[in-house]
This record gives C-alpha cells, sequence and structure tokens, in this order.
C-alpha cells in the first residue's frame, strides 16, 4: 500500500510514499521502546543541547519546510515560514525551562522528608492533522523529549513529506536512534498501535471523530490521552470597541492557514448597535485578502487542504443559507482545478444553521447579531465547544473579567486574536477536548507525578 501526497492548488500528485506494514511498525515501537530506556537516564543539560540544536536545525530549512508545507497542504510561504520559526522556538523554550518545571517539589508532611517526582513514562503516540504539519507535531514533541519520554507519530495522510522532514530534523539535531520515528500507516491501524502493551500514552489533535474514537480505545487499555479537538471560537465584539483594531484582529485570525486552524476566528458576535459598521469594515478587509498561489509571496490565502474537505465546506455554507443566512462575499465554488474556497462572509446567522453549530474549518465568517453584552456572552457560550474565545471592548477591566469568568472556552483574549504560545498552557472543555499542552501544564501530562515519603 501507498500514501499519495497530491498538490491543493492543481489536484496534481506530487509523492508516493511506500506504507510500513503491520510488522514493521512493531519493530519500530520496539526500537523507540529501547531507545527510551536509555533516553529516561539522560541528564537536562544533554537534552537542553539537543533541542537546542534541533531549534538551530529548523531555522536553517525553514525555507524549504515552507515549500513542502505550501506543496502538501497549500499553507502560504509566509505563513510556512512562521510555523517553522515557532516549532524553533518551542524546542528553544524547553530546552531552557524543563528542568526547573520537572524539579522535585518538597511538601512537608510529617514524614523525614516527602516530596513529589516528575518521571518519564515511556513511549507516547500522537496522532497529528494536516493543518499545521509541523508545529502540532514540534509542540508535543519538545516537552516529550524534554522530559525523557520518546514518540512515535502518526500523522495525517496527505502530509507524509513533512512526516519524514520531522523525523529527519529530529536525525540531523543528533538525537540518538529512534527516540522519535514517523509511522506511515492509515487511520484504521491507530488503534492496534494503541493496543501495542509498549504504547504508554496518546497524544491527538483532530476532529471530533477521530478522538472519540481515540479516547474509547485508551479508556479500554486504561492508557493517557490529550484530546485538542475542533473549535467554533467565539469572537464579542462590544459596541464600545475599536472597530478598525477589532475587524483587523478578526479578520487576520478567521483567514490564518485559509481558515484551517481550530482557534481561528469562526463566530463573530457583534452587539446590534455597531453591526452594520463592523460588518462593513469586516467584508472590506476580507475583499482584500489575496487568494492565489502559496508559493507566491503576496499571497495571503492558498488553496484549502483537500477538495473533498472544501466541498464540506461549501455544503455548510449552503445549508446555512437554505436556513436563512445570507452571503456578503465569496460563498462560490472557483470553476479551476484545486481546492479553492474564496474568503466568504455569512450575515444574518442563527441557532440551528451550520455556520453557527457547526465548525467552518475554512475561510467562512459568521456574522451573529446580540441585542447587548449579556445576550452576546450567551450567544458565545450556546455552543458544542469551547477552545478558543475573544473579546473586543474599550474597557479593558470588563473585557477581562468576561475572560476570565464568563466565557467557556481554556483560552480567552482580550483585544487580540487567539494563539498558542510555548509558555501558555493550551487546550478545550466541552466538544474540544481535555488535556493541556504547552507550559508547565503541557509537560506534566505525559509524566509519573510520584509521590516519595521517606519515613
Amino acid at each position: 500500500m501507498n500514501i499519495l501526497s497530491i498538490n491543493p492548488a492543481d489536484n496534481k500528485p506530487l509523492a508516493k510514499h511506500k506504507s510500513h506494514t503491520p510488522k514493521q511498525v512493531r519493530q519500530k515501537i520496539k526500537q523507540t521502546h529501547r531507545a527510551w530506556l536509555k533516553w529516561r537516564n539522560t541528564a537536562f543539560n544533554e537534552r537542553s543541547g539537543l533541542l537546542k540544536k534541533m531549534a538551530d536545525v529548523l531555522l536553517s530549512h525553514k525555507e524549504d519546510l515552507a515549500v513542502l508545507m505550501a506543496n502538501e497542504m497549500g499553507k502560504p510561504l509566509k505563513q510556512g515560514i512562521a510555523e517553522v520559526e515557532k516549532c524553533a522556538a518551542v524546542c528553544t523554550y524547553y530546552a531552557g525551562i524543563a528542568e526547573s518545571f520537572l524539579k522535585e517539589q518538597i511538601i512537608a508532611t510529617d514524614a523525614f522528608k516527602s516530596y513529589v517526582t516528575f518521571q518519564p513514562i515511556g513511549v507516547v503516540l500522537a496522532v497529528m492533522p494536516w493543518n499545521f504539519p509541523l508545529w502540532q507535531v514540534f509542540r508535543f514533541l519538545a516537552p516529550a523529549l524534554a522530559a525523557g519520554n520518546c514518540g512515535v507519530l502518526k500523522h495525517a495522510s496527505n502530509v507524509p513529506g513533512c512526516a519524514l522532514a520531522i523525523e529527519d530534523i529530529v536525525k540531523e539535531a543528533g538525537f540518538p536512534d529512534h527516540v522519535f520515528q514517523t509511522l506511515l500507516i492509515g487511520s484504521g491501524e491507530v488503534e492496534a498501535i494503541i493496543a501495542d502493551p509498549l504504547i504508554q500514552a496518546v497524544t491527538l489533535t483532530g476532529s471530533n471523530a477521530a478522538g472519540s474514537k481515540v479516547a474509547a480505545k485508551a479508556g479500554e487499555l486504561i492508557k493517557k490521552t490529550v484530546l485538542e479537538l475542533g473549535g467554533s471560537d467565539a469572537y464579542i465584539i462590544l459596541k464600545d470597541a475599536d472597530l478598525e483594531q477589532a475587524t483587523e484582529a478578526c479578520v487576520n485570525s478567521r483567514l490564518i492557514n485559509g481558515g484551517q486552524s481550530c482557534i481561528a476566528a469562526k463566530r463573530f458576535i457583534v452587539e446590534e448597535e455597531i453591526e452594520t459598521e463592523f460588518t462593513r469594515l469586516f467584508v472590506e478587509k476580507m475583499r482584500a485578502k489575496v487568494m492565489g498561489d502559496p508559493l507566491q509571496n503576496g499571497t495571503d490565502i492558498g488553496p484549502q487542504a483537500r477538495a473533498d474537505l472544501r466541498d464540506e465546506l461549501h455544503d455548510q455554507v449552503i445549508r446555512s443559507v437554505q436556513k436563512g443566512a445570507k452571503i456578503l462575499l465569496g460563498g462560490e465554488v472557483p470553476k479551476q482545478p484545486g481546492a479553492w474556497y474564496p474568503p466568504t462572509v455569512l450575515t444574518g446567522v442563527k441557532k440551528g444553521m451550520p455556520a453557527s453549530d457547526e465548525e467552518l474549518f475554512g475561510p467562512v465568517a459568521a456574522i451573529i447579531s446580540a441585542r447587548d453584552e449579556e445576550h452576546a456572552i450567551t450567544l458565545a457560550n450556546d455552543n458544542i465547544f469551547g477552545l478558543g474565545a475573544a473579546i473586543f471592548t474599550a474597557d479593558k477591566t470588563r473585557g477581562e473579567h468576561i475572560a476570565a469568568t464568563r466565557l467557556e472556552a481554556g483560552s480567552c483574549f482580550v483585544n487580540t486574536m487567539v494563539k498558542s504560545d510555548p509558555r501558555l498552557p493550551f487546550g478545550g472543555i466541552k466538544q474540544s477536548g481535555y488535556g493541556r499542552e504547552l507550559g508547565m501544564f503541557g509537560i506534566h501530562e505525559f509524566v509519573n507525578i510520584k509521590t516519595v515519603f521517606v519515613a
């Protein structure tokens, strides 16, 4: 069996990769486990030095890696370069701070000595998506390696080149053989890998359906999971907001990565007093974005990653219109080869429409009218997802209060777009998953938090 990568700009094949057989997969897992038996005992300064080297390797190849992402999943070059730089940053971050995160914590009890220590657990399976084909992997890999764990990767089948490139980067950085390996397999083989006794935990970023299957299998086997799933991030725009600044942030968040991001802004909930002006500015800025060849530096939006995903998105738009939404911009599939879809704005969006209730994984914005602040908060929270949210207001104190106490999401931002940061925990609630990546909380997800009591 082969895994084929296809350029979404023209639907032409790029490369064919031979899949790993079950026997090869089992052998690779054994190799990674044997590597872990040594890697877990390495000193922090050794792990730190290798992580810093990996950051250097990433930066030395950033242009080539950006081209690879553009070809395999349509990411514009400038966004691809930024993604590689962010991967390097997460490696550097954990190189400098992992030791302090994993330092023994003395706890005063009636013991002669009692403390908590953080021990690596073994081989972690990462099931990762195509939309940020490097970042999604490195935000798991850097803390995992820093903690003394090892990993195997099942990447999305449309980015096999990226999956193999990551393995090459780890090797070039000088890590011991097999501490990280890519498995070229289909989704149907994931459950068998979870069942392998040498796999200790699973981290998945992907769809709710995939997360449900992985969680069910891992739960059956009592294995730890971290899930980062879909999102329908709400951005609330209050009537005192700076509309120029707010619309700029909203458009950039909606269109980043062609709208194919779990934490992209998707629902724009606007107080009705300013809805007309917000909508005018928003549509104007959306229209100004350039859709075109992702290999050209002036491109803002490339093709969608796959034609079938583009078609699903368009179907959501059509079904929303059938239920009463209106198209102000875009909403038509271009008559050209490739998985193209233009920046699209829907207004009159209400509960019961796909644009309100489902995740729109592409450059489609849903504008929702709110009577007042309280109504806006209710609308934002009335959704099955809870990954990110943002609020725009001139009153920062009020905005902070709403973000901290009223919005139901794992990350809530005030007067700026939601984004992940290596220094801060990242993850969601409700149908957006559980567990956290990044920061101190992320590195603690896949360690044995062990109590030691000396009488």
